[in-house]
């Protein structure tokens, strides 16, 4: 018997004046707040936190405490394929501290698993390139 996948829904709007919310709630992104935060800024922001989130979510269970920071960083341009701007390469530098520090290969299991489960990572047509510190 085929079981049903897990599914995640979200929801954002934009009111007449472009200020976006969450379903969640929180504050709301200003529509000022668009001269600095773009789209294309929003889009990596989601990135990092995606991707640190899913490493956080592998090492909870595997008893494992991460604390971690992310930058990304990604390149806008028309791609051969179809002659669009898009998204061509995008890479995530993350810094991270886990305890109790695991051996080697569980540490590459769990940065593989990070990369993997990234909701955001896996919609993408460029496909993120991290760069992983470890301390």
């Amino acid at each position: 018997m085929a079981t049903q996948a897990k599914t995640f829904d979200f929801a954002v709007s934009l009111d007449t004046g472009w200020n976006a919310t969450s379903d969640r709630g929180g504050p709301v992104l200003a529509r000022e707040d668009m001269n600095v935060w773009t789209p294309e800024h929003l889009l990596l922001a989601s990135l990092a936190r995606c991707s640190l989130s899913s490493l956080r979510h592998h090492c909870r269970r595997a008893g494992i405490e991460a604390v971690s920071s992310a930058s990304a960083r990604g390149t806008v341009t028309r791609r051969e394929s179809d002659g669009r701007f898009a998204f061509v390469e995008i890479t995530v530098e993350a810094d991270v501290s886990l305890s109790p520090e695991p051996d080697e290969a569980a540490v590459g299991e769990l940065l593989g698993k990070a990369e993997r489960d990234c909701f955001v990572g896996a919609s993408l047509t460029a496909a993120p390139t991290y760069e992983w510190r470890v301390a």
